[in-house]
């Protein structure tokens, strides 16, 4: 069986969308960038968003949300969304008619033919948020941004992973020293917010060595740096761990393979 592929198209709060191959389908997760872009950085791959046979949303965020009806609309993707979630989005966006909407609950597991789409329940602040772990039944893949903080269970889910996109979105303390008003300080780094670099490179310091790669994701514009997040994350794993590759926040990272 082929292995996995993974391209991620943009990751960051100006906009969110992953493109997994698996079992011999196209799947993509999120559509915080408009239409033409993603259609125009898979088309860069050789691949059409016209032959994608599904869209997962995680969560009502702009940034993950926001251009899902005009990819159902322009390239007839079915929506895979949860109700609160596909309604929370419908009211910070505009998101025009829907016709095919596959509703899923939070925690479920779906399957697109051979592939099991597993759902993770997330406490981030977003409303009924999920991360993804895609498998094959031979490889695991995890979809893991927007996380709110480090809860029971993750762990164990990053150490059943070949692969995974895990988020690291800022250094403590450029957040600390940064612009961003004390409220917004405290909603980033608290409960239901994004998980700093230390905080991601403990979780894959702790995995049991399955995992062959790891992107970091959704890094802050304004509260982090490429190389502040590599340096975090060599420091804390050391050299004995994955290779770790760095998405970009303005367009495709690449293609990853596992």
């Amino acid at each position: 069986m082929p292995g996995m592929l993974v391209i991620p198209l943009q990751s960051g709060s100006t906009g969110n969308s992953v493109y997994v191959e698996a079992g011999g389908r196209r799947l993509l997760f999120d559509a915080g960038i408009s239409g033409r872009q993603a259609q125009e950085r898979l088309a860069a791959f050789g691949r059409s968003i016209d032959d994608v046979d599904a869209l997962f949303i995680s969560h009502d965020h702009a940034d993950h949300a926001r251009c899902l009806g005009i990819y159902h609309r322009k390239f007839g993707l079915p929506v895979h969304v949860t109700r609160k979630t596909l309604a929370a989005a419908g009211r910070r966006t505009k998101l025009g008619q829907i016709d095919k909407v596959c509703h899923f609950d939070a925690g479920q597991t779906l399957r697109v033919d051979g592939v099991t789409i597993e759902t993770i329940p997330t406490p981030h602040d977003g409303v009924d948020g999920v991360a993804f772990v895609i498998d094959d039944g031979r490889r695991r893949v995890g979809v893991l941004t927007d996380l709110g903080h480090v809860f029971r269970g993750l762990c164990e889910v990053l150490g059943s992973l070949d692969a995974v996109l895990l988020e690291s979105n800022y250094d403590p303390a450029m957040l600390r020293r940064g612009s961003y008003p004390p409220w917004l300080q405290e909603r980033i780094r608290g409960p239901g917010g994004h998980l700093s670099n230390v905080e991601a490179a403990r979780l894959l310091a702790a995995t049991n060595g399955r995992l062959r790669w790891a992107c970091l994701a959704h890094l802050s514009e304004e509260n982090n740096d490429p190389d502040l997040a590599l340096d975090a994350h060599r420091r804390i794993i050391g050299n004995h761990g994955c290779p770790i590759h760095v998405a970009s926040r303005y367009e495709a990272t690449g293609v990853l393979e596992v």
